[in-house]
């Protein structure tokens, strides 16, 4: 591995490997196929980039977006690596100037589309050319059951029928037991060797607070931990991104909008300076996310709830690539729920998909409403034991439980008297006894359900139907407009065969985490001020090149340089993330800098 590790130090700029890195390099230099299992910020990409280094012949990268290819081989070309990408955004021209470069062995590595790549005229020029390996990133898009599935992502078996003795690599940050079954038969990559890291992202805090005025509590979220702070926040339509970005501007946040609706120009254009920009907050549907580089996303927020545990791992990794704290905050409410099962219900699909849907909802479902740690409860959904991380909302201010078996047994009762035909709204009114028109209407009034529940106010009761919906007790009549219906499983509880513990609410406060600059744990005022020299330098050296600042330097590699004062250029070559590429294209500019600070 002494080549390998060379490799990552000239040209990465790294002194190390870190977890399964180095033998995965290893298995795949040596020729081997594999599996790749890493979170996201693990280092997935160095898996293929050092072995194409190695081996003779161009790498090719099966990357699902543009935005995607685009920063990759910007930050790929910043440390000397001969690369380029093959999509829709070049003109026929470049497009034929990189096919060229391709098979004449004038590049490293080279990104393509998984549509382009399985065409009659890729497939004559892969044929045309010494290949040293195929990478398939986003591995988890070929999985049916999945969150992100790309139906032409299936067509990627082509690569082994029509290369058998060039190496494949697929990777994910997102696969459950099933999936990744799933990847193993469609690529066929029965006889690769699986490498799984740990799935934890200890840098993430979870918190999931009971929806109250969710906009609001997103605002006092952003206030108070993340101001100024670069974040996403995720919703479930289109109508809800434009309408949070908008009240979130005219409350002073720097929010955009983002969603698949959006005139393409304008949606590049809020990408951009999200990516270029400091404390941006992009509200966003899921279109925007996969392959987000962005290492200093503070916070990932859910204003609705995800359909999986699967998504929402996905989706809250966005947050702290770079390794600083970060924050991973939902709002969730019995509402969610209704929507999320009547979404499943009411769909075209296979009964087998819904049924795989419901289970992946439930399982998300429990994490929400659990009252032990969520990150014990999210790694052991892909496999892997934890003890409790002291850093999650239940770890932090445990939540009460309470004997709810009363209170369930009442409201599955009003479901009953009712005739299961009616909604959460009108259901807390039977309970707690209020005279509205509609219940005149039905008769409830002399129902005798009605004001059995007056000894809770109406958030307490949306809290018991909203757990007892998650325990399966309770589910959702979509053709009824989202009445609740009891379960089988109901009658053993109206029978007092089960006993119902739900958990109290809490509204939870985390102590504020102190975020822009101040994350950078630097120790004097003269550090900080050279690591503010620094990123300005930094900006205008990205908008010279028409790049993101992180494509030039992360913020860990200045902070570092703040802290050591390097004062030649070998002692600049010695910091973490300055290969010899960028030493010799910044390094003097830095120490100039640096000199000019001490």
């Amino acid at each position: 591995m002494s080549t390998a590790l060379s490799i990552l130090n000239r040209v990465f700029g790294y002194p190390a490997f870190r977890g399964r890195q180095a033998d995965v390099v290893d298995h795949v230099t040596g020729g081997g196929d594999a599996l790749v299992l890493m979170p996201t910020g693990g280092g997935k990409s160095l898996c293929y980039q050092i072995p194409a280094l190695l081996r003779r012949g161009t790498g090719v990268v099966v990357s699902p977006l543009i935005a995607l290819m685009h920063d990759q081989v910007m930050a790929l070309r910043e440390v000397g690596v001969r690369t380029a990408y093959l999509n829709s955004a070049l003109s026929a021209t470049e497009a034929s100037e990189v096919e060229q470069a391709f098979v004449t062995g004038e590049l490293d590595l080279i990104y393509v589309a998984p549509e382009r790549l399985v065409t009659a005229r890729f497939m004559a020029l892969l044929a045309r050319t010494e290949l040293a390996l195929f990478a398939i990133d986003e591995a988890h898009c070929v999985s049916q059951w999945g969150h992100d599935f790309r139906p032409e992502y299936i067509a990627l078996s082509v690569l082994h029928e029509r290369f058998p003795a060039v190496p494949r690599i697929a990777l994910t940050a997102t696969a459950d037991a099933q999936t990744r079954a799933e990847i193993v038969a469609r690529l066929q990559l029965e006889g690769a060797r699986q490498f799984v890291s740990s799935f934890d992202r200890p840098n993430i805090r979870y918190q999931i607070v009971e929806k109250n005025d969710p906009r609001k509590q997103l605002l006092a979220f952003i206030q108070d931990q993340h101001p100024h702070d670069a974040g996403i926040v995720y919703c479930l339509s289109r109508r809800k991104v434009e309408e949070t970005a908008l009240w979130l501007t005219k409350q002073g946040i720097a929010a955009l909008a983002y969603h698949a609706g959006m005139d393409v120009g304008i949606r590049r254009r809020h990408q951009d300076r999200f990516l270029r920009e400091e404390g941006i907050v992009m509200v966003a549907t899921i279109a925007f996310g996969m392959g987000i580089d962005k290492p200093d996303v503070r916070f990932v927020a859910h204003l609705d709830l995800p359909k999986s545990i699967e998504g929402y791992y996905q989706e809250t990794g966005r947050a702290g690539r770079d390794g600083a704290p970060a924050d991973a905050w939902m709002a969730y409410g019995l509402n969610d729920v209704v929507q999320q099962r009547r979404m499943i219900e009411s769909s075209e699909a296979e009964p087998q998909f819904k049924r795989m849907a419901q289970s992946k909802l439930e399982a998300l479902l429990a994490l929400c409403e659990a009252t032990r740690c969520r990150r014990v409860l999210l790694l052991d959904y892909f496999g892997e034991t934890a003890e409790p991380c002291g850093n999650c909302d239940v770890c932090l201010v445990p939540p009460e439980t309470w004997d709810g078996t009363v209170a369930a047994q009442k409201a599955l009762s009003a479901i009953y008297r009712t005739g299961g035909r009616f909604g959460a709204g009108h259901l807390i009114d039977v309970l707690r006894g209020q005279s509205t028109d509609k219940i005149q209407q039905w008769r409830h009034q002399q129902l005798s359900v009605f004001g059995v529940g007056s000894d809770l106010d109406e958030k307490a009761w949306r809290a018991v139907l909203r757990q007892l919906m998650a325990h399966g007790y309770v589910s959702v009549d979509h053709e009824a407009f989202g009445a609740l219906t009891l379960t089988d499983q109901s009658r053993a509880v109206l029978k007092g065969e089960v006993q119902v513990w739900l958990r109290k609410d809490l509204d939870l406060k985390p102590a504020k985490r102190q975020s822009g600059r101040s994350l950078t744990t630097l120790e004097n005022i003269e550090d900080e001020q050279l690591f503010e020299q620094l990123k300005i330098w930094r900006q205008a050296v990205a908008r010279a090149l028409n790049v993101p600042a992180y494509v030039i330097f992360h913020n860990t590699t200045l902070i570092e340089v703040a802290q050591r004062h390097p004062a030649t250029l070998t002692a600049l070559g010695e910091i973490s993330g300055i290969g010899a590429h960028k030493l010799e294209a910044y390094g003097a500019d830095m120490l100039t800098i640096i000199n000019a600070s001490d």
